[in-house]
Order: C-alpha cells, then sequence, then structure tokens
C-alpha cells in the first residue's frame, strides 16, 4: 500500500477555496456504487505484462469496503479493462499499443487484454458477491462515450456517486474520476483502495482530485458516512 498523504500545502489551498477539505458528510449507499477498476490479471499478476506490483496489496482493503458497501444497501461494479484483436494484428485502440507499448512487450499486452483471455480474470483473492455487476471499458475512461456501459447502468440503478478504487491510480482511476466529475457525479477516490507504480504519482492524482475533481478518502472514512438520511417522516 502506498505510504504518502496528501501534502499540507495541498490541503491548505482547499480549505482556502471551499473553507472544509472533504465535500462529503454523508453518502447514501443506495445511490452509491463501489468502481473497481482493472484489478485483474493483466495488472495484480506477477510478470504479467503491465503488472502493477502495489495492485496486490490493496486487495484487503477493497474487500473490506466492498463488503461495508454491499452491507449498507449500496453496489459493487467490477469494470475490467478489455481490447479486441484487430484482422491481420494489431488491436482496435491501435492510438494506444503502436505508440505507448514496447514491440517485444505489444502481442502479449494485446493477447492479455483480449476478451476471455486469462488477464481479463478478476483477480483470485478478490471477493466477488454474486450481487456485484460486471462491465468492461476499453480506454483508460470507463466514461468517455463508447467506452463503456457505466454511465447508462449508474443512471439506471440511480447511483449518483462513484467510489473509485482499482489500478493505475493516476491512470484509468483518475480518467474514469475526472470524467465522472463532469457527468455530475460525485466522486470519492479512495486512497488507501488504489494503486499506481510509485508513492508519488498515487499522491499527484490524489492532490489533483481533491482540488477539482472530487473527495479524497479513505476506506474507514467512507465507511463512516455511509448512512441512509434520515426518513423525515
Amino acid at each position: 500500500m502506498h505510504q504518502t498523504a496528501i501534502r499540507q500545502e495541498i490541503i491548505d489551498r482547499v480549505l482556502a477555496r471551499r473553507g472544509r477539505l472533504h465535500l462529503f458528510d454523508q453518502l447514501d449507499p443506495r445511490q452509491t456504487a463501489v468502481v473497481v477498476i482493472d484489478m485483474q490479471n493483466t495488472f495484480c499478476q506477477p510478470g504479467a505484462p503491465a503488472e502493477v506490483p502495489l495492485s496486490r496489496s490493496i486487495v484487503d482493503p477493497i474487500n473490506r469496503l466492498n463488503a461495508g458497501v454491499r452491507a449498507a444497501g449500496g453496489h459493487v461494479i467490477w469494470c475490467t479493462h478489455a481490447n479486441m484483436a484487430a484482422p491481420g494484428g494489431g488491436s482496435d485502440w491501435r492510438g494506444f499499443f503502436d505508440n505507448f507499448v514496447a514491440d517485444e512487450v505489444r502481442q502479449r499486452t494485446i493477447e492479455s487484454l483480449s476478451p476471455g483471455g486469462a488477464g481479463q480474470q478478476i483477480w483470485p483473492e478478490l471477493q466477488v458477491a454474486n450481487t456485484d455487476l460486471t462491465i468492461f471499458k476499453n480506454r483508460y475512461s470507463a466514461l468517455i462515450p463508447g467506452s463503456s456501459g457505466l454511465e447508462r447502468l449508474c443512471r439506471s440503478l440511480g447511483i449518483t456517486t462513484l467510489l473509485i478504487t482499482g489500478t493505475k491510480t493516476n491512470v484509468c482511476c483518475e480518467s474514469t474520476a475526472r470524467d465522472a466529475m463532469m457527468l455530475d457525479f460525485n466522486v470519492v477516490m479512495v486512497s488507501d483502495a488504489c494503486a499506481a507504480l510509485s508513492d508519488d504519482e498515487h499522491r499527484a492524482t490524489l492532490e489533483t482530485i481533491i482540488q477539482q475533481f472530487g473527495d479524497v478518502r479513505s476506506v474507514d472514512e467512507v465507511l463512516a458516512i455511509l448512512t441512509p438520511p434520515s426518513d423525515p417522516g
């Protein structure tokens, strides 16, 4: 797990701008979903082509958060990454695979991210319930047009708050969190349930999110504020 925290200068900046650090003092679990991003073999398995070693350290926090959200009546959505192999080689995301992946690992990565492949499987130490939902995305953000059905799914279920977890903090998690905020979802980046390749990259995302895109809370803090609103009647 990352050993880092938001710097005091960023906290002071947030307080000066809006007068409080955290955006949400209470979350209605019925309108809340944990979005678990890319916690699959391609990113979690030792030696995998896109391994994020610290992803394995956030398994317990994600399991604990998911259990608490389920028990409170909320939702858990597993969002894994998949890209189709193109005829004659390559992928349906040429802009990524042709420019950002070295020749010697490109084919391994394409195969690992192919739908139905071993790399698509959720990391086995994660606890998936029968009531959980599973979707695929084909770009960093699960919320850009054409990437996945996440927005439609959330709207249909009345979900207004997304708890962002998974890997990488600064790539797919951040991209999804940014788009979620701009689509008027409430966003909480769960600090100890996300993993990047370094503490600096992880912290940079937390500091960006809390300033402009959402709240940043630990698993314990999220569970403490996850309570249905009191009945006015």
